[in-house]
C-alpha cells in the first residue's frame, strides 16, 4: 500500500479499533530510520483508546500505555546491540499479562521477541510524503 501520512494515520486507527476488538497481540514494525513506524504506533494506540500520546521509547525501550481493559506495550529494539539484550525487556510478562504489544525493529531481538501475530514493513515511496506498507507473511 502507499499512503500518504493522513492515510498512515487513519489506517493505524482502524488497526487500533481492530486489536482492541481482538484477542491480545504481538505486532511488529520493520524499515528504515524515519519511515513512520513511530507514527504508525501512535495512530493505533489513538484507535485503541490509549489516555496518552504513544512517544518513541527509543531510549528507554519500552514504554507502557493504559488504553481499555488491557495493557498496551510500546518497544523499540533499535538500540539493542545484541539479540541477547531482548532478554531482560520483560516479553514474557507481557504476553502473560495478555496486552497488545507493539514491537519496533522486532528482528533485531531475534528468538527473544514474541511470536508475532502480523509484521508490517514501512518504506519510502519516490513522493517524499508517501509511505509504502506491507504486511510480511
Amino acid at each position: 500500500m502507499r499512503l500518504h501520512a493522513d492515510e498512515l494515520s487513519r489506517f493505524g486507527e482502524m488497526l487500533g479499533r481492530e486489536l482492541a476488538a481482538s484477542p491480545p497481540a504481538v505486532i511488529g514494525f520493520s524499515g528504515d530510520l524515519g519511515t513512520g513506524k513511530t507514527t504508525l504506533i501512535q495512530a493505533i494506540c489513538r484507535g485503541l483508546g490509549a489516555n496518552t500520546l504513544a512517544t518513541s521509547p527509543t531510549y528507554a525501550l519500552v514504554h507502557q500505555y493504559e488504553a481499555g481493559p488491557r495493557p498496551v506495550y510500546h518497544v523499540d529494539c533499535y538500540r539493542l546491540r545484541t539479540p541477547f539484550e531482548a532478554q531482560d525487556l520483560g516479553f514474557d510478562d507481557m504476553v502473560r499479562e495478555q496486552a497488545i504489544v507493539l514491537i519496533e525493529w522486532p528482528e533485531r531481538a531475534g528468538a527473544w521477541a514474541p511470536t508475532l501475530a502480523r509484521h508490517f514493513r514501512l518504506g519510502y515511496a519516490d513522493d517524499p510524503d508517501v509511505r509504502v506498507l506491507e504486511e510480511i507473511r
